[in-house]
């Protein structure tokens, strides 16, 4: 019947790069050397290397096991009291009037985000700051939107390069996205202060730019409150913005894929029937199980009170091991001035690749780290081998 032989339908595919972190997770699982550090995995450890379930969790969740009256759909808007309370815990006050939906983690939330602004306007323009997290880029593209970019971080100063975000939101354009950080920005740590928030908030409302505030990391930092003020004070600037919210890091809910998107709108009821479609076509219905947990959490003072003890000795011990890396080392000074999990090291690849080499230290080919893969007794033999690789 056929003159020649039909090309099936993935022919045309090219094979794809393994994805560099997990790469290397496997060398560093194959590394036999006792005294190696991973500081490459973006999830939080203990002082012990573990990555705990929090003591609220486990109770919201034996509660879930015990009294979950069924598994039926919770529909495509998820937990509503989940949602409701996510919203407060975010922005306080300002979460008044915003509509919201649960998502599949922080990535589901930027992902319907992106959805949004396609339907709202198609190919419309994301403004992000580089470096940034490496999916960012290709979840806006993949939707069909223009992704523009700035400088967001100064290697020479370990800080914010708040000169360059100011003069990519006055290029920006009305009804443009602008994605910021809402703290413990990832990967640099480097985050505005409240100055510069202020300036932010005043020019994103000048210049009709759309926020969209990527909030992953909020009580990690310097607290839940302290955390948030930068993206509460920019979302009561203005008539219309966007927030996606991830709990993996400050629930510890990583596999649970726990997140939400917020919408400020004229438009609210709008704005609330369109993610309700949308999210519909990407996932249909969010998972429950983490979101449920969460919301127990929130909504049970002594739960609450637990978990926000137990956030507080996450946060202190981010923070203890930033300030000993700081007082160890001058090229590591910028470090104690940075916020939440993550920093980049003044490092080019090839000091990367010796530093794994010759001392077992593993990280991001950027010279990303998990500040949590450190712990005080094994930062002396970091610091050693960091000083060891900056003289060749």
């Amino acid at each position: 019947m056929f003159d020649r032989p039909v090309e099936g339908l993935f022919a045309s595919l090219t094979a794809q790069a393994p994805d560099p972190l997990l790469s290397l997770i496997a060398l560093y699982r194959e590394d036999p050397r006792p005294q190696k550090i991973d500081l490459g995995v973006g999830v939080y450890r203990d002082e012990d290397g573990h990555t705990p379930i929090m003591r609220a969790m486990k109770v919201a969740e034996q509660k879930l096991v015990d009294e979950q009256p069924t598994k039926s759909y919770l529909g495509p808007e998820g937990d509503a009291g989940f949602v409701d309370l996510t919203a407060r815990l975010a922005l306080g006050s300002e979460a008044e009037g915003l509509v919201g939906v649960q998502t599949p983690g922080g990535t589901g939330a930027l992902r319907l985000a992106a959805a949004l602004i396609q339907t709202a306007r198609p190919g419309g323009t994301v403004w992000l700051g580089t470096p940034s997290w490496p999916i960012h880029a290709p979840i806006f593209e993949s939707a069909g939107l223009t992704v523009r970019t700035y400088r967001h971080y100064d290697p020479a100063t370990g800080g914010l390069a708040f000169d360059d975000l100011k003069q990519a939101l006055q290029q920006a354009r009305r009804g443009d996205v602008f994605l910021i950080h809402g703290c413990c920005h990832n990967p640099s740590g480097a985050d505005p202060d409240a100055d510069q928030w202020a300036e932010i908030a005043r020019l994103v409302a000048e210049r009709g730019v759309v926020p969209l505030i990527d909030l992953a990391y909020q009580g990690l930092g310097d607290g839940l409150d302290e955390d948030a003020a930068g993206a509460r004070r920019v979302v009561a600037a203005v008539d219309e913005a966007l927030i996606a919210y991830s709990c993996d890091k400050n629930f510890g809910l990583y596999r649970e894929r726990t997140g939400a998107l917020f919408v400020k709108a004229a438009v609210a009821e709008t704005a609330r029937s369109n993610l309700h479609v949308l999210a519909r076509y990407i996932w249909s219905m969010p998972p429950d199980h983490g979101a449920a947990a969460a919301r127990i959490i929130l909504e049970t003072p002594a739960l609450n009170a637990d978990w926000r003890v137990e956030l507080a000795a996450v946060r202190e011990r981010l923070n203890g091991v930033r300030q000993a890396l700081a007082a160890a080392h001058p090229r590591l000074a910028p470090l104690g001035g940075q916020k939440g999990m993550f920093s980049l090291l003044p490092l080019t690849p090839d000091q990367v690749s010796a530093i794994r080499r010759d001392h077992a230290v593993y990280m991001a080919g950027s010279g990303r780290i998990n500040i949590a893969g450190l712990t005080l007794s094994s930062v002396p033999r970091f610091v050693q081998a960091f000083d060891a690789v900056l003289s060749h």
